[in-house]
Formats: C-alpha cells, structure tokens, sequence
C-alpha cells in the first residue's frame, strides 16, 4: 500500500526536477558526462541526449561526442545541472583536439607511474 497521492508523485524521484535539463553525470570510474536528461528509472539508469565526455588534463580539455547515451545507474556517482547557456568552465582552460587531449592524458599516466616507480625505489629509505 502506497501512502503517496497524486501529488507527491515527484517527491519520490530527486532526478524529475532534472528532466529536459543540462547534467553533468560523475561515473565510479571517473570520467564526466554532459548531457540533456531524456529519462531514467528506479534504478539512477539514466539516459542523456547530445551526450559528450568532458576530459581535463591540467590547464587543457576537450568534449568528445558520445551522441544518445544510456547510464547505468550503478555507475553514477553524482549528477549535477549545469547552465544551458553558460560555460562551465575557468576562462584560463583551452579547449583542444581529442588526439591532443589522449597524448596529455598518456603522458600525465607515464608521468604518475614512474613517480609511482620512484616511491617503490625509495621505499628502503624508511624517512620516518
């Protein structure tokens, strides 16, 4: 037995008040989607329209276009709403090619594992 009347309909879904609204969707693995909210479920499962994955490497990003995306919603961690119109973004940000957003992203990876190599390295020293 429900106690909820008509009018509490969307009392029960926080993500209504977000339908036909720009999202920015956090996933567990750490990659940021941006989208116009279509749908979702009981579930979080979301469905965003005129998707793009935001990258950001340091002072540089770049929006890669996904299209119409389905999210699990087991994978979200966190959605927000963003301005329709507005940037979200610093001004001091450059907006750059997907090949050179990827080439910063392997050498910020190349860069973390070798320091990851050099704590390992050093690790005998015992500094404490």
């Amino acid at each position: 037995m429900s106690w909820a009347g008509p009018e509490d309909v969307y009392l029960s879904t926080s993500l209504a008040s977000y339908l036909d609204k720009k999202l920015l969707v956090l996933l567990r693995d750490g990659r940021k989607l941006l989208g116009i909210l279509r749908s979702f479920d009981q579930f979080a499962n979301v469905v965003l329209e005129g998707a793009c994955e935001r990258v950001i490497v340091g002072e540089i990003y770049c929006d890669i276009p996904l299209g119409l995306y389905i999210i699990r919603g087991e994978n979200v961690v966190l959605i927000g709403e963003l301005e329709l119109n507005k940037d979200e973004l610093p001004s001091h940000m450059t907006r750059v090619s997907s090949a050179e957003i990827k080439r910063a992203q392997k050498a910020e990876r190349e860069a973390s594992e070798l320091k990851g190599m050099m704590i390992k390295r050093m690790d005998f020293l015992d500094m404490d």
